[in-house]
């Protein structure tokens, strides 16, 4: 926005790009028309040089200067007004006063109803560089807002649904779920679903962060607006329109974007309060150049240049365009912020809980280790054997060892007479010989020993082959540590922060875990409102506590947590008791939170010293401190007035380079 008054005056609601276009138009016109004004104004033609006068020349001025303050000071003459009735003067009312006062005096002037010299010049020349500020200000706002309309762009108008066996083109706002869709290779899903038929990678990482393709087959849930591979898929639509993962995300976006947090407040204060005091000093200044004995004319220029010079227009934008900017990157980041305050209160954040499943472990079993214990069987076709077996069983086990032999590539034997051996594992006949996959309870009671290397680490889980009732070798499984959460736990406590698990699992696997993670403390077999206490506990002992967890179970602790995390949302969006949402369960993620958080606060705090700390050296130099020795314009106010705010925005633009760099 071009400033918080013009957005919320009389041009609310118009298109931004015109607004930028209008803007545009009004500076060309203006500065073709104070070329002349200028170019015969007797100040001027005396700080240059030169004399040029002519019969009329002030009526010429005259006419000129009236068309430049009527037609390019409009937005700011209208900014007055709206400001005025809202009984909430600030950027647009200094301005507005400013060309107001130049404008009646110098006309006063002309017409004799007072002695002195009009500065025409000096008001056209203020107005060109005003539009000129603004329209600079407002493309720099356009850029901020280019990732969200990428975001919005994501979601394609229509998609290829089937009417029986026939394909016809249908507008994607008008599928309802259950419809069948076809996306062909290259082209973007358009709603979120189910695939029914099909294979193919998809590109989710506009949508979750993700960098590398995921594998969809029948049975894999898709996202509207992720990029197709090169295999066709057909999809059944779960949720269509405002339902979808990416309009929930755009709502956020736009809802985090519009969201004020305390630091937005701070320079809402801070700007509202320079407008006063530059009212103030304003008035205040004339007062005391006319005390003084100095000319009418002389005063006024004087309080016009404090008035511009004093503009709260940095501070206007300072804090929307911090926001804008890092609001819509870390939604393509797959990081979406519902409580603005929360994310950039990251920086204080003193203990990071976590919780274990899914997390900082995958939430799924992983074969960790393979042990052939007699001559049959080497590693690799122990695997396969048990793999074999498994892949008619759909236990958290069985799929952990089927997933592992297809990792590794390894051709599956051929097995017959299947059967189950309740709770004890599962046996069938493989190359003709009977082989069993059991749990340890099962060896125990076929007085089969227990070979000490099967002993493991407490987290875990054992499985062994027997091939005619002869053992020849074990798998073991656990759920595996995330492959990014060391690093993450590292750099999270080089940063000052404790780092906590807080898990349902038993002493031992939560042990275990930690001690791999190098984690500064555990909390083992705790229910979900148990994790409400432990939050207390730390929050009392005097730390600022982050809580990660789901999001369902985990909903009473993310509320307690002064930073409430919901991890591995993907569709579910709306986590209502978190703060931010990250729609993968990466730990980096959180890692990316914490330092943007801090790159944002960073940024916003940079830009609130520059705004405020140009205004306590403009202000003293434009009254006139240092008369005579130097004397600012109203023109050269302006200037420093439009630098500042350009200065600013260029500043937000940097937050980009920084949050890419800290990925």
């Amino acid at each position: 926005m071009p400033d918080g008054t013009v957005m919320q005056g009389s041009m609310h609601g118009h298109d931004h790009s015109a607004m930028i276009a209008d803007f545009l138009r009004r500076f060309w016109v203006s500065l073709a028309l104070t070329a002349p004004v200028v170019a015969i104004s007797p100040m001027f033609q005396h700080a240059v040089g030169y004399h040029f006068d002519f019969p009329g020349r002030n009526w010429v001025s005259f006419v000129l200067a009236s068309i430049i303050f009527f037609y390019g000071g409009l937005p700011f003459l209208r900014g007055l007004r709206d400001e005025l009735r809202r009984r909430e003067p600030g950027m647009m009312t200094l301005i507005g006063v400013a060309i107001t006062v130049a404008y009646t005096y110098s006309t006063a002037v002309v017409f004799g109803w007072v002695e002195g010299m009009d500065f025409y010049w000096e008001l056209a020349t203020l107005i060109v560089i005003m539009l000129l500020g603004h329209w600079l200000e407002m493309k720099s706002v356009a850029g901020a807002s280019k990732a969200l309309e990428l975001i919005v762009k994501m979601l394609p108008a229509e998609a290829h649904m089937y009417h029986g066996n026939m394909l016809h083109d249908m507008r994607v706002d008008e599928l309802k779920p259950g419809d069948l869709v076809l996306v062909k290779p290259g082209e973007k899903i358009p709603v979120d679903g189910t695939v029914t038929e099909g294979d193919s990678n998809v590109n989710e990482s506009m949508l979750t962060g993700e960098s590398v393709p995921v594998q969809k087959s029948s049975g894999s849930k898709v996202i509207a607006g992720a990029l197709n591979g090169e295999g066709s898929l057909k999809i059944r639509v779960d949720k269509s329109g405002k339902d979808s993962y990416l309009n929930k995300v755009i709502a956020l976006v736009q809802a985090a974007q519009a969201a004020r947090s305390k630091t937005q407040h701070l320079a809402d204060r801070a700007a509202k309060w320079l407008t006063f005091i530059a009212l103030g000093t304003g008035f205040a200044t004339l007062a005391v150049w006319l005390i003084q004995g100095h000319t009418l004319s002389f005063a006024l220029e004087r309080m016009v240049t404090v008035m511009v010079t004093s503009c709260p227009h940095a501070l206007g934008v300072a804090i929307p365009l911090v926001v804008a900017i890092s609001t819509a990157m870390t939604a393509q980041r797959g990081l979406l912020i519902r409580n603005r305050t929360a994310f950039e209160n990251a920086r204080l954040i003193t203990a990071m809980v976590f919780d274990k499943t899914g997390t900082l472990t995958e939430g799924k079993f992983g074969v960790s280790r393979i042990r052939s214990l007699g001559k049959a069987y080497n590693n690799d076709t122990l695997l396969a054997t048990a793999a074999a077996l498994e892949q008619e069983s759909q236990h958290p086990i069985a799929q952990g060892i089927v997933a592992a032999a297809r990792a590794a590539g390894l051709t599956l034997p051929s097995v017959s007479d299947f059967t189950s051996i309740t709770g004890k594992g599962i046996t069938g006949t493989v190359n003709g010989k009977k082989v069993s996959v059991v749990s340890p309870g099962y060896l125990k009671e076929n007085d089969i020993e227990i070979p000490q290397e099967a002993a493991g680490s407490a987290a875990e889980t054992i499985v062994f082959v027997l091939e005619n009732g002869q053992l020849e070798g074990f798998v073991a499984l656990s759920d595996q540590i995330r492959p990014d959460a060391a690093e993450t736990v590292r750099q999270l406590k080089s940063q000052g922060i404790k780092v906590y698990m807080a898990t349902g699992d038993n002493v031992k696997v939560a042990g275990a875990v930690a001690n791999a993670l190098d984690l500064d403390g555990f909390f083992a077999e705790v229910l979900p409102h148990q994790k409400v206490e432990i939050i207390k506990d730390l929050q009392v002992k005097g730390e600022y506590v982050a809580m990660t967890g789901d999001g369902v179970n985990d909903a009473p602790a993310l509320a307690q947590a002064n930073v409430g995390i919901a991890v591995g949302s993907e569709t579910d969006v709306a986590a209502e008791t978190a703060d931010i949402i990250l729609t993968d369960s990466n730990p980096s993620d959180v890692l990316n939170l914490v330092n943007f958080g801090k790159a944002t606060y960073r940024k916003m705090v940079q830009n609130l010293i520059w705004a405020t700390g140009y205004n306590v050296l403009a202000i003293p130099l434009a009254a006139g401190v240092l008369y005579p020795q130097f004397m600012l314009s109203p023109a050269m106010g302006a200037v420093l007035m439009s630098l500042s705010t350009v200065i600013v925005a260029v500043n937000a633009q940097l937050l980009k380079r920084q949050l890419a760099a800290q990925e």
